[in-house]
């Protein structure tokens, strides 16, 4: 067959299984068998880069880290809407537009509405091209929002051509949002590193949406639902129509939208949601209701804020008192030390909920919470369960107030917390609660690229006790790990495979190599809070030797170039826990290298020719990694930025640079291509 009718043949079949397993949540085919169509198409594209386009399936996801979101005007204002709390409130908005519709000579007995569940999510307008997906943006002020076309695209339940042709441009309201299963892992995962809690899957469905690399979003899982057409040319006449169209183009639509005639039935299809929606997969916090007629929408017109032909009728949070028995400590993976409630079981929001969160210190001792309270407890978003305050009238006469530990649960470490923080936190980096998580960043490419040793392989030396902190990595033996056994489940079978010599060997020599690495690896990769590479290595070039960066005041810190009272005070925290001083003698022991080489000292210690210059690196090179090309330029003694001002000596342009190569045009900033950069560093 003809490459040209291949792919086009191969984009067909997978726009379809895609809207069949995104859409209709009824694939036809296994996951192998997209697999394959996916690979053969990207193949194809491979081989004939003239046939890519933007609507192909395979350009989903651009790889690329953006720079920050531009600004883009929406053909016709977001609006928001006016909320209803109650039937009484939903009864007066039937009023209000049975009212204007009389005014405008037009009033029917009863109005015919259509109610569609409330998505809690994150407002999205896609526009289309001639069928063709040509942009995304968020809400914003409603008149202006954020370009996130990129991260749109990775959401696959949005089609990136419509199902039927369609001339000219056409804007498509809907509501990004995150499944709940997705939502509890990715809060699972953050609970895990320390970090805050998503108070719900609109925020993390914001947060995920606004994430500058697409790559990223891709893994998140959103999803999304349309339900409004704007500048459509079309003849559609109401909105139940519409959202009948939109599901014709291959756009999801939630499916328990109803026409109800009059407000009696909009009220039953709210009171009968107001139960029945947990059983759905996302969360939901209500009903929109829409005047179902577009010519009755145009009479009945809008406020500067709202329709007057729409409202948000909304579910009352559900709420339940219980006995809170203990306030424990949860140690997070990167040292984050949270409080949460261990409550009497009680049933909430559609679960049995038997701990809640108490977010952090600060937040207990402001709303007085203690243990043996009766305390009224809600799931906020109706996902997380949370303890919204004490009652008390029931408070035990010999209740105290609660204080928060002072040392580690896990380890016995000292807590500490740093100034204008609410999270106390664990120091102590062979801390059990923390080795998982930080054996995995002390070993990533980034840090000592110990190329082998990954999280299953972390997980082995953890819980076999081969490994209780980084140094240990250092007295690992071919035979240890060639004996460790994992385990997997395949058809219903326990299937165990041995590490094995070849492999055991492969990780042994990359252990023994990671020794000689750069001195600033080694401080980026003991996982010093807020040190990160670029950080590292400022401190490895102007302490030279761990034992003199150990011994460094918090002044020291504070006045070394690039280093702020923030990132010092992190450091000096770190340093002064006693089990990081054992651990960083453990690996001098072992033979890790803690100082810059005698003959690169002597490179630095003088002005260099490139001295009192500053660069700013953009874009992919082809020769070699940003953080080769920086130190480069560094050992020349040029300053190395991450902004482009009118002070920027050179901005050196990669392939797919970004906004800083548009601001550098802007300012009249030279800018050097890779061939350029390579003669500068090479004169």
């Amino acid at each position: 067959m003809d490459p040209a009718a291949r792919v086009a043949e191969l984009r067909r079949q997978i726009r379809h299984h895609e809207e069949r397993y995104y859409v209709a949540n009824q694939p036809e085919i296994s996951d192998a068998e997209f697999d394959a169509l996916m690979e053969e198409l990207q193949q194809l594209e491979s081989d004939h880069p003239d046939l890519v386009s933007t609507d192909s399936p395979t350009q989903r996801v651009s790889g690329r880290v953006a720079e920050g979101f531009q600004t883009v005007a929406h053909a016709e204002p977001m609006l928001s809407l006016d909320n209803a709390y109650n039937e009484d409130e939903l009864r007066a908005f039937d009023d209000r537009v049975r009212r204007g519709l009389s005014e405008a000579g037009a009033a029917p007995a009863a109005v015919d509405y259509v109610a569609e569940l409330k998505i809690d999510g994150v407002s999205i307008a896609l526009t289309y091209v001639d069928g063709v997906f040509a942009r995304g943006a968020t809400r914003g002020n409603g008149s202006q929002g954020e370009d996130v076309t990129s991260n749109v695209r990775t959401i696959r339940v949005i089609p990136l051509q419509l199902n039927e042709p369609v001339t000219g441009s056409i804007e498509v309201r809907g509501e990004v949002y995150l499944p709940r299963a997705a939502f509890e892992k990715m809060n699972e995962e953050r609970a895990n590193t320390g970090e805050i809690l998503f108070a719900n899957p609109r925020n993390a469905a914001a947060g995920a949406l606004r994430n500058l690399d697409p790559g990223l979003v891709s893994k998140r899982g959103l999803r999304a639902f349309t339900y409004q057409l704007v500048s459509a040319g079309t003849r559609l006449t109401s909105h139940a129509t519409t959202l009948e169209q939109l599901g014709r183009w291959g756009l999801p639509v939630e499916g328990h939208w109803r026409r109800c005639q009059g407000i009696d039935a909009l009220v039953e299809f709210c009171h009968e949601w107001a139960d029945k929606r947990r059983t759905l997969g996302f969360d939901t916090d209500g009903v929109v209701i829409k005047v179902d007629a577009l010519e009755q929408r145009r009479r009945l017109g809008a406020t500067s804020k709202f329709p007057r032909w729409a409202v948000a009728f909304k579910f009352p949070a559900e709420q339940k008192t219980t006995l809170l028995k203990q306030i424990a400590v949860n140690v997070g993976r990167t040292g984050a030390v949270t409080p949460f409630a261990v409550l009497d079981p009680i049933f909430v929001g559609g679960t049995t909920v038997s701990m809640a969160t108490l977010h952090n210190a600060d937040d207990i001792a402001r709303k007085d919470i203690r243990e043996r309270d009766w305390v009224v407890v809600e799931k906020a978003g109706d996902v997380i369960p949370r303890v919204v305050g004490p009652v008390l009238t029931r408070r035990p006469e010999d209740s105290v107030p609660w204080v928060m530990p002072s040392t580690c649960p896990e380890c016995g470490s000292e807590l500490h917390r740093e100034e204008e923080e609410a999270v106390w936190r664990c120091e102590n980096v062979s801390c059990p609660a923390r080795l998982q998580r930080g054996l995995e960043h002390f070993a990533s490419r980034g840090a000592m690229n110990i190329e082998g040793l990954g999280e299953s392989l972390v997980e082995q030396l953890i819980t076999s006790g081969l490994v209780r902190d980084y140094a240990d990595v250092y007295h690992l033996t071919a035979e240890q790990l060639a004996g460790l056994i994992s385990t997997s489940e395949r058809e219903g079978k326990t299937i165990e495979r041995r590490f094995g010599e070849k492999n055991a060997a492969k990780v042994i020599e990359q252990i023994a190599r990671s020794k000689t690495n750069d001195f600033w690896r080694l401080i980026y990769g003991l996982g010093i809070r807020h040190i990160g590479e670029r950080g590292a290595q400022v401190l490895a070039r102007a302490f030279g030797s761990m034992e003199t960066l150990e011994t460094a005041s918090l002044h020291a810190l504070q006045a070394t170039s690039e280093i702020g009272p923030v990132l010092a005070a992190s450091a000096r925290s770190w340093l002064d826990e006693p089990r990081n001083r054992e651990l960083i003698a453990r690996l001098r022991t072992a033979g890790v290298r803690m100082e810059i080489p005698e003959s690169e000292r002597a490179q630095s210690s003088g002005p260099g020719p490139l001295s009192g210059r500053t660069y700013v690196i953009t874009g992919t090179l082809a020769s070699m990694s940003r953080e080769e090309a920086t130190a480069a330029l560094e050992r020349l003694g040029a300053k190395v930025t991450g902004s482009v001002s009118k002070k920027t000596t050179a901005v050196i342009v990669g392939e797919e640079a970004g906004s800083k190569a548009d601001k550098a045009r802007a300012l009249g900033v030279t800018m050097l291509d890779e061939a350029a950069f390579q003669a500068l560093i090479k004169a």
